[in-house]
């Protein structure tokens, strides 16, 4: 994509701002990134929150884990050409058009419900891949070009704790529309419905989102407007990033990043705990993701003066709580198999202390995923001065990421053993920390921080 000029922005109509605005308006890069936050907090955020209960809610996670194989792959191509779409529909109707096939999805397990044909629900995860792509095709434009160039991290941290706030609202919704069902297999058919409305709701409010050229900054500029290459060339050049040493650099992270979804939902979550606690734990995994994102964005922008220093204070930071956290999940892991189920699920209110250590755990990988991510979309806004090269970075990321969540999804459905699965999401982000630090080493400059350009994402 490429960044739209002062005279070409007035050419189309936008504004040149010469007195400094007030700082709640709807067109300021606040209010922007904040609905853009609550747009992702009603869509992927409620995703998320239903991918969460182990197998889409149901007993028998094959279905979900079909769907969400068909989302990932779906989306390793349509979050690459999504941009093609944004420059013809606008920020508006893209992201109206990603929004509603959460709908869609949402929608496909109602279905399920009732009939357990699974052909619904992959069609739908395939679509949902295809507007995830749209959705954050226009997130990335919103984030790439609209917050002050020295606060990067501070507006990820926002716009990442409220996406993060449907995780754990949508944690609520089984919870509590399930609470006096502590012996059911599958939620019911009013959380999925509430799931829709929510989704619904997301779509309404990507209405509005402005166009760049009419986000006025509080100091009285505007916003560089963001228009992407035609899909082609986006597509050829984010394949020419496979030759690039510092995209390189982040493949294991990229794969790493998304990967571990499937065993944490659906083998800790799914696995260990009843239904009703299920919508509980992510209450709490959601709500870490929050402090978690809050935590590494205050490190990453402030902790020193120093660029470099940051990146690597923040690698080394999440090493390490990464590091203890896979440890307590091996401690965890070691007591039970796919050929050696716990005889009796937890329940938050019944099982006393046996429910507190895979409860903390479980909330505990929430807030490394947080952490993780957020540092990584630190690190790839360090490594470029313009819109156009962050969004191919941005795009080749996520299509890494989505290619290895789809993978992993498939890893479950084939029951690889639960311990080899754990032990490859560890390995994959262990050695993405040293990678990350010769990527800092060698491309992170010190120079002033209105170089970086971040976003963040997720289906």
């Amino acid at each position: 994509m490429s960044v739209i000029n002062e005279e070409e922005k007035k050419n189309h109509g936008g504004v040149v701002a010469e007195e400094k605005p007030t700082r709640w308006r709807l067109n300021s890069p606040l209010a922007q990134v904040t609905l853009m936050g609550f747009v992702c907090f009603c869509c992927p955020g409620m995703f998320n929150a239903l991918s969460g209960m182990g197998g889409g809610g149901q007993v028998d996670p094959t279905a979900a884990n079909n769907a969400n194989t068909a989302v990932y792959t779906a989306f390793t191509v349509f979050g690459v050409l999504g941009g093609a779409f944004y420059n013809v529909l606008g920020p508006r109707l893209t992201l109206a058009a990603g929004c509603s096939t959460y709908v869609l999805y949402a929608g496909s397990f109602l279905y399920y419900n009732h009939h357990h044909h699974q052909a619904f629900a992959i069609v739908a995860g395939a679509l949902l891949g295809c507007g995830a792509g749209l959705l954050w095709a226009g997130e990335g434009a919103v984030m790439t070009s609209y917050p002050p160039p020295d606060r990067k991290g501070t507006y990820i941290a926002l716009f990442w704790s409220i996406f993060n706030l449907g995780g754990v609202i949508g944690g609520l919704i089984p919870f509590i529309l399930n609470y006096h069902r502590s012996s059911a297999a599958s939620v019911n058919d009013a959380t999925y419905i509430t799931f829709m409305c929510f989704m619904f709701a997301g779509v309404l409010l990507s209405f509005g989102i402005l166009p760049a050229n009419s986000v006025i900054r509080n100091d009285g500029s505007t916003c560089s407007a963001v228009r992407y290459s035609r899909a082609s060339t986006e597509f050829a050049a984010v394949l020419r990033l496979f030759l690039d040493k510092k995209m390189l650099l982040i493949v294991p992270a990229a794969w790493a990043s998304n990967f571990f979804y499937s065993y944490q939902f659906n083998n800790v979550n799914g696995l260990l705990f009843n239904l009703r606690t299920r919508g509980f734990n992510n209450v709490f995994y959601w709500g870490a993701q929050m402090a978690g994102s809050f935590a590494i964005g205050y490190i990453m922008d402030f902790s020193f003066k120093s660029r470099r220093a940051r990146g690597f204070t923040g690698i080394s930071l999440v090493a390490v709580v990464g590091t203890v956290i896979w440890a307590g999940g091996l401690a965890n892991q070691r007591a039970y198999s796919f050929s050696n189920l716990p005889e009796k699920k937890l329940d938050f209110k019944d099982s006393g202390k046996d429910f507190a250590g895979p409860f903390m755990l479980y909330m505990s990988y929430g807030l490394l995923d947080a952490m993780y991510q957020s540092m990584v979309y630190w690190l790839i806004g360090a490594l470029a001065d313009d819109s156009q090269t962050l969004s191919r970075y941005s795009g080749f990321y996520k299509g890494v990421q989505s290619a290895g969540a789809a993978v992993a999804w498939q890893i479950d459905t084939r029951e690889v053993p639960l311990m080899s699965q754990l032990i490859i999401n560890w390995s994959l982000t262990t050695v993405s920390y040293p990678l990350l630090v010769i990527l800092v080493y060698v491309f992170v400059k010190d120079v002033d921080d209105a170089d970086n350009v971040s976003g963040g994402n997720k289906v």
